[in-house]
């Protein structure tokens, strides 16, 4: 790679901002560039539409965060969050007919806003000598040499008036741009081909709400997860966060949403398979409006699969694979290509971009077969169902009936999906016996 001077990262989201950290210590200068003008406080905006709902930020993305920041979680919470100091014990998790039953997993959590998150992210990054950012600013095309082979830089055009792009030349270029990336056209108008896209649409909509949290309401309890189970279509969650308030998310697969007026979204918990979040809510006051997101597929570029790349670029993020956000993958996802995109600047091998998407690829193929996979058990979405993909759901099934009465199975799960664990993990002799056992047993 020719020399370090310049790095350019499309995006100031989360998964941007741990890529601009990483970037910032393998080059002499790290450009942020993003559409939105940045709160300098924890506030909602316009660019994470998502970010008004219930976030979760798995033990293996807080681990890799903390690794690049040391001290946020300590922060977070002086800030107010709230620490979750066993997700087995202090978290109530809800499928196949019951709770699983409860035990110490080692796994901490934090309940969380997105804005506080992010905000805290965001100042410490930005408080980074060799960092800048352009704010609502867009990026408007790729700069290459005159044979194509190299992203030397970037075409950017400041949002608010009419004067011509300028061009931003760098050494290495990151889109982070989230969904609406623009690669797949930039490379194809470069002469390169565009990546294979996958598609599970999911019409996923969900609906969340604030309540006040009181020191009677779920004593030692800090999280409350109702898990899609079909054929119901719904899904519901209560997560505890700062400012002594509950974050109620309703989901809904296929269309079947919770209503936006108060009414009816409180009939919506009410529906829920057991009444626990209900009966904490029903005579609260609400302390915001009910508010819907809506995602409408599961979408994967495949980069891994290109037989050529330009040098000086990579794509990460969102703008790679974005999940049926009810998994709570995304933020974790994104500190985990951070830390590969880090691995290999250090070992520098080429072609980097194949290197690095290689590596990537693996990160992102467990959490896409988590999420696609439960999508798929509703016969109405489309999708390949392999016999693989048909076997693990029955398997899971069995898994989350075992984990009623069987704390080890409720462990062993809960660590795959904080990604602790891989997920050969609930497949052990062990794990299967017991899983095995207690359904015959119950």
């Amino acid at each position: 790679m020719p020399e370090r001077r310049h790095a350019v990262v499309i995006g100031a989201s989360i998964a941007g901002l741990l890529i601009a950290k990483v970037l910032s210590g393998h080059y002499k200068q790290v450009t942020i560039i993003e559409k939105d003008s940045l709160p300098e406080t924890p506030e909602n905006r316009k660019g994470v539409p998502q970010d008004r709902h219930t976030h979760v930020l798995l033990e293996r993305g807080r681990k890799v965060m903390e690794k690049y920041l040391p001290g946020l979680t300590d922060e977070l919470i002086g800030m107010g969050a709230v620490r979750i100091n066993d997700v087995s014990s202090e978290a109530a998790w809800f499928h196949s007919g019951g709770f699983h039953k409860r035990g110490l997993c080692g796994l901490t959590g934090l309940g969380v806003s997105r804005p506080t998150l992010e905000n805290s992210v965001r100042t410490r990054i930005f408080s980074i000598p060799n960092v800048e950012v352009i704010q609502n600013s867009s990026v408007t095309g790729l700069a290459f040499t005159e044979n194509n082979k190299r992203v030397n830089g970037v075409y950017c055009k400041n949002i608010s008036d009419n004067k011509p792009d300028v061009m931003i030349q760098s050494d290495f270029v990151a889109d982070v741009s989230g969904r609406g990336s623009h690669t797949p056209s930039w490379l194809s108008q470069a002469g390169y081909d565009r990546p294979e896209i996958e598609e599970i649409i999911i019409r996923m909509g969900y609906v969340t709400c604030y309540y006040p949290r009181k020191p009677e309401h779920l004593p030692g309890i800090n999280a409350v997860i109702f898990l899609a189970d079909p054929p119901s279509k719904r899904m519901g969650i209560m997560l505890a966060q700062e400012v002594n308030r509950w974050v109620v998310t309703i989901g809904g697969y296929l269309g079947n949403h919770a209503p936006t007026d108060y009414q009816g979204f409180l009939e919506a918990v009410k529906h829920l398979p057991s009444p626990d979040i209900y009966n904490i809510v029903k005579d609260e006051v609400y302390l915001t409006q009910p508010v819907r997101y809506n995602f409408h597929a599961n979408l994967r570029h495949y980069y891994e699969r290109l037989n050529d790349f330009p040098e000086g670029f990579v794509v990460a993020g969102d703008a790679v694979c974005s999940f049926n956000p009810i998994y709570g993958q995304g933020m974790t996802v994104a500190a985990m290509e951070a830390e590969a995109l880090d691995r290999c600047l250090y070992l520098n091998h080429l072609p980097f971009a194949e290197n690095f998407f290689k590596d990537m690829g693996k990160i992102v193929d467990i959490s896409w077969k988590t999420a696609v996979g439960g999508d798929l058990n509703y016969p109405e979405i489309k999708g390949d169902r392999t016999i693989m993909t048909r076997l693990l759901n029955w398997y899971i099934r069995k898994l989350h009936k075992a984990a009623r009465y069987d704390a080890d199975v409720s462990i062993a799960f809960l660590k795959v999906i904080n990604m602790v664990s891989s997920p050969p993990a609930i497949l052990t002799p062990r794990i299967v016996w017991r899983i095995m056992k207690n359904n015959i047993k119950y």
